[in-house]
């Protein structure tokens, strides 16, 4: 074992695994806001595939730039905020992945996608995020002396909205695309991604629908805008029923990304109000979708006995 820990190599691929989501943090959290958080999406998507050995290098990979973010703020919103802003939330999520894990299998015994493990596990990590902002928030010191921000109702129903949503619109993507990669025999080639049906049907189907929502939307304002962005599930819809919870996971990335773009103002209610209307599409399109994989997979394998009685 001490040996092991003196390796280089060992230690190279935990520094690796370590840049590698400080990067992906990073990225993810430039494309977020207030009330869609995509480094929730990775934190999960991680969490599920990364082997556990490399959960510390998960951690430190995360401390990482919140410790950055936390630093350059101290002064102005206090000591005690930096310190609880610098813990990174997937360390606190582990145990309770691990434990779903134990319960919860990723995949099911006929290799089938574990939907509710996603679910359940994209919630619970909203919740210990939502609850390190309230503690957070609770003893920031502001610059001019005043009283720190209230923790209201809505403030905590926005942060767990936004973690969520971010998880539904990045984990389940990630692990669709992860899964239809591992189905290529051989190496992964551009004229796989360009024939893949499910990238056609979102090329003629959810992009041209998405770009008009959001041409209209820039067009109207006041009453009709939250009905352009409730709009933009419908493709959600179409793109699960064609292509089961890989449809669903990729039309929600794209739907919540066009949905983020309409926003005009922090917290706006109208556009809360159609994000919750997104995610509960999608959990339940990514749910249904997972159900119908799962009988089209046990259809496909009592029709080969019969199939192969008939050859014999």
């Amino acid at each position: 074992m001490i040996a092991k820990l003196k390796d280089p190599s060992i230690w190279g691929r935990h520094l690796a695994v370590a840049a590698a989501y400080a990067a992906c943090y990073e990225v993810t959290k430039y494309f977020s806001f207030s009330h869609w958080v995509l480094p929730a999406g990775l934190r999960v998507a991680c969490l599920l595939l990364v082997p556990r050995k490399f959960w510390p290098a998960l951690a430190v990979g995360e401390m990482l730039p919140l410790a950055e973010f936390a630093l350059m703020h101290s002064a102005m919103f206090g000591a005690a905020w930096a310190a609880l802003m610098a813990i990174p939330p997937i360390a606190l999520a582990m145990p309770i992945v691990a434990a779903l894990k134990r319960r919860m299998e990723l995949l099911r015994p006929d290799g089938q996608i574990n939907m509710s493990l996603i679910l359940v596990a994209s919630l619970l990590c909203a919740g210990i995020s939502t609850a390190i902002n309230c503690t957070a928030l609770s003893v920031l010191t502001m610059p001019d002396g005043s009283p720190s921000p209230p923790i209201t109702l809505q403030t905590v129903l926005v942060w767990v909205l936004g973690y969520f949503l971010g998880s539904l619109s990045i984990a389940p993507s990630i692990l669709a695309v992860h899964q239809r990669m591992s189905r290529i025999a051989g190496e992964i080639t551009f004229n796989h991604v360009i024939r893949s049906p499910l990238l056609r049907e979102v090329l003629r189907i959810e992009l041209p629908v998405l770009i008009t929502l959001l041409i209209g939307a820039s067009f109207v304002g006041g009453d009709a805008l939250p009905y352009f962005r409730i709009g933009m599930a419908i493709p959600v819809i179409v793109l699960a029923w064609r292509f089961e919870w890989h449809g669903a996971a990729i039309g929600g990335l794209l739907a919540s990304s066009f949905q983020a773009a309409t926003a005009t103002t922090l917290r706006d209610p109208a556009m809360i109000q159609a994000q919750v209307v997104l995610a509960m599409v999608l959990s339940g399109a990514l749910m249904l979708g997972a159900r119908s994989a799962r009988r089209h997979a046990s259809e496909c394998k009592a029709s080969k006995p019969q199939q192969t009685g008939q050859a014999s």
